[in-house]
């Protein structure tokens, strides 16, 4: 799987120029019960490391960073209404958005899974 990872705790699969992104197990674990997704950024072209919405948590809101430059294109609907699925399948049904990538050279400066294994020990 052509998948790489932030030191944010976010997942980045890249499909042609379509990155579809999600957070980690490691961080849902972290995150505890996922219950609620605030994202308004479809149809936007945001900037690497700007916030594209926010997760929240039974304990915590958390800011979500875009790990490559591009146009948001789509969300996960399927998360308005069962958050959850980001708790029992991150890397799966539980994906978050898909960004139109400006540049697909972007990519390569995300971590690797042993660099992001490494980060979270």
């Amino acid at each position: 799987m052509n998948v790489k990872y932030t030191k944010d705790h976010e997942w980045v699969k890249l499909e042609g120029d379509t990155a579809i992104i999600g957070i980690t197990a490691f961080a849902a674990e972290q995150l505890g019960d996922i219950v609620f997704l605030d994202i308004n950024t479809v149809g936007e072209i945001l900037d690497k490391d700007e916030v594209f919405g926010t997760i929240e948590a039974v304990k915590t809101v958390s800011d979500m960073f875009l790990p490559m430059s591009g146009e948001i294109v789509e969300f996960n609907e399927e998360l308005e209404s069962n958050p959850g699925l980001i708790n029992s399948d991150p890397f799966g049904a539980g994906w978050i958005i898909k960004v139109k990538v400006d540049d697909p050279a972007e990519f390569d400066e995300l971590l690797t899974e042993d660099q992001y294994k490494g980060l979270i020990g």
